[in-house]
């Protein structure tokens, strides 16, 4: 007896199931409250209760949310300090068929946080990547301002020494709203700067402990910001939203 075998259908079936195969390989972004813990979605808790294993930005911090959804999972730590070195390790892992999610301590990991080298190195090696929607304090601040949302670029944190002068220098006819994260003790000084490079009268927003119990947003030109933050001690988290440049 004869047996034909179709080679064409067997190679198209191992196709098929090579591309399923990979679709099942997923590195999970899940964003996280920057502040309210009500702010977490439905999705993002059922994503973290389905991984195999949450890399954390802080698992002291992280465990304390967990703890709060009642979650509990083993956790990694995965951070500014350490990604360069243990990428190597989670990939393997991730195409074994390893279910990992990434959260940062507060807001979408990626966004001025750990995430990025992560997510490029396993879309070269075909796993899929997928971002949840969720908080991150850029946006809010942004629409609190009462500026221009229809264009905007978002720095990050600035340069603290090296490059600081010249991304100022940048930004001086940078015609969109520009929105940055800044640390509390650095504030003052910085809009002393903004005011150096942009001029006292751009209209500037503040924002800081955004969804926490003691929220606040400043509005005013930046010689009125600069002045009210010069010498005030503050706490928590601060977005900064400037005017673009206009002629």
């Amino acid at each position: 007896m004869q047996i034909k075998i179709d080679f064409d259908c067997m190679y198209m079936h191992i196709f098929l199931l090579l591309c399923v195969l990979n679709y099942l390989l997923m590195l999970y972004l899940v964003p996280t409250p920057i502040g309210n813990l009500q702010d977490i979605t439905l999705r993002a808790i059922e994503t973290l209760k389905n991984a195999d294993l949450i890399l954390c930005e802080d698992t002291r911090t992280s465990g304390v949310l967990l703890k709060h959804l009642g979650i509990s999972k083993p956790l990694k730590s995965y951070h500014a300090f350490n990604e360069h070195q243990i990428i190597g390790l989670l990939v393997p892992q991730l195409k074994q068929g390893l279910k990992m999610a990434l959260i940062s301590d507060a807001g979408t990991p990626g966004i001025a946080d750990p995430g990025f080298l992560l997510a490029r190195a396993c879309l070269r090696e075909q796993i899929a990547v997928e971002c949840l929607p969720g908080p991150t304090a850029l946006i809010p601040a942004l629409l609190k301002s009462g500026l221009a949302a229809d264009r905007f670029v978002f720095e990050g944190f600035l340069p603290v020494k090296k490059g600081r002068k010249t991304r100022f220098e940048s930004l001086q006819k940078e015609p969109r709203t520009i929105i940055f994260y800044e640390s509390p003790h650095r504030i003052g000084k910085t809009l002393q700067e903004l005011v150096t490079y942009m001029g006292a009268e751009r209209y500037c927003s503040v924002s800081r402990e955004l969804t926490k119990l003691y929220e606040e947003t400043r509005n005013g030109t930046l010689g009125e910001l600069a002045l009210y933050y010069a010498n005030k001690t503050v706490k928590g988290e601060i977005v900064v939203v400037l005017e673009g440049f206009s002629e």
